[in-house]
């Protein structure tokens, strides 16, 4: 999948909030490399509609289309989880994220999969769960004791 992210960078710089993938606005998510410290970047689906409740938030999900192992990137969110930021149209913001679990998670991945179909069919191409549906939420959103520990990001992962 790394090798793809390069094009969709290019071309999120240029059509930004104009692109979508399985009809998804995409955000680029920014992170620090889990193992290297460097910045990393991956340009992903978002499902602002279902974040709606808590304003300024986004959930994604760590899909991998259907790869047995999560993304890198998720990995690097569970290492880092006070290093990521999300670009959406012209704008850069720091973000907090959140596995979602439980009947949240089984309520958000109902609608995901309805709002994108695509996203059900890697159940079937992988054994793995495909449980990390993250929230992300900016700061400001931590100042009501939101935030829950990376705790639960690193279970989501194995790690």
């Amino acid at each position: 999948m790394r090798v793809i992210q390069g094009p969709y960078h290019m071309a999120f710089r240029r059509f930004g909030d104009r692109m979508r993938v399985q009809g998804r606005p995409l955000v680029d998510l920014e992170t620090v490399g889990a193992k290297s410290g460097s910045r990393r970047q991956a340009v992903v689906g978002s499902f602002p509609e279902i974040a709606a409740a808590v304003p300024s938030s986004w959930i994604v999900v760590a899909s991998n289309a259907g790869s047995a192992r999560h993304p890198a990137w998720f990995l690097n969110l569970a290492r880092n989880p006070d290093q990521v930021w999300i670009t959406t149209g012209k704008r850069r913001i720091k973000v907090r994220p959140e596995t979602l679990e439980g009947a949240e998670r089984d309520r958000a991945w109902q609608e995901i999969t309805s709002l994108a179909p695509g996203y059900g069919r890697y159940l079937e191409i992988t054994d793995r769960v495909i449980a990390p549906l993250t929230s992300l939420k900016t700061h400001e959103e931590q100042s009501h004791g939101l935030w829950r520990t990376s705790d639960r990001l690193q279970q989501g992962c194995g790690g």
